[in-house]
């Protein structure tokens, strides 16, 4: 559970080359790509450009290097052909990278061309929540703190956090422990040590938080239909506070306040 200095440099970088396919992302124009040609574009970059590993693909069966969760999909949406990103969608692009045997873990929602005013609002929302439970994160902290501070600043915005699934431990493995929940009770949990390393990334949904997962065995939905937003950092415990390995160059945070 604990990193050594070291698998943290290691970490640090798997984290740094992953922020750079992000990076990559936000520059390419997604209105008429399908989602099996974002996917493909990632595949080329982590491997030929990074010298890399897609660490998504071939874990648990799974043929993709990413997911790709577009308007009322929560998670793990596949790739398709068939699936054209339109103007106004809003879709998530989660992509985990091995570098040197080690693991990282992100995801963004992006705003494709013009967005109503209420999925910008869900998705600004979702972002300001990732960091207040970032924010919370230090040594002798409890992992309570983060839920906690994530589900309050959904709920006073008037939405919902899926609660059927959690960050995690990340390393040699993609899923390792702790869980890491997105609602509790601050000073409940796990105490937080100086070398953890897991995964941030709530779900937050327009209506209800409940969910369907649809006969793929993957794809997972609102039961409403209503939009669903995730963003997902891979961070590290300090001794003084946190870090967030996979923070993309031009990533401003938003403010602790």
């Amino acid at each position: 559970m604990i990193k050594s200095p070291a698998e943290l440099a290691l970490m640090t970088e798997s984290g740094r080359l992953l922020a750079s396919v992000f990076t990559y992302l936000d520059g390419q124009e997604l209105a008429g790509r399908t989602t099996m040609e974002v996917n493909d574009l990632v595949e080329a970059l982590i491997v030929d450009q990074l010298g890399a590993r897609p660490a998504s693909k071939g874990q648990y069966g799974y043929g993709f290097v990413l997911n790709c969760s577009r308007n009322e999909v929560v998670c793990h949406g596949v790739p398709s052909t068939e699936d054209v990103l339109q103007d106004g969608d809003i879709v998530n692009f989660d992509i985990t990278l091995e570098k040197n045997g080690y693991i990282a873990d992100s995801s963004k929602t992006f705003c494709i061309g013009e967005v109503s005013p209420a999925a910008q609002r869900l998705v600004r929302t979702t972002y300001e929540a990732m960091w207040k439970g970032i924010h919370t994160v230090r040594p002798g902290a409890r992992l309570g703190d983060i839920g906690f501070a994530i589900e309050r600043h959904a709920r006073r915005a008037g939405y919902s956090i899926v609660r059927d699934y959690c960050g995690h431990g990340i390393g040699r493995e993609m899923h390792e422990e702790p869980q890491i929940l997105h609602f509790g009770k601050p000073g409940t949990g796990l105490t937080l040590r100086e070398g953890m390393v897991f995964t941030i990334e709530p779900m937050l949904n327009q209506g209800r938080r409940m969910v369907h997962t649809e006969d793929d065995g993957w794809t997972v939905v609102t039961v409403d239909g209503k939009l669903s937003a995730q963003f997902e950092h891979t961070v590290a415990v300090t001794g003084d506070g946190v870090r967030v390995l996979t923070l993309r160059p031009d990533e401003v945070p938003p403010s602790r306040a």
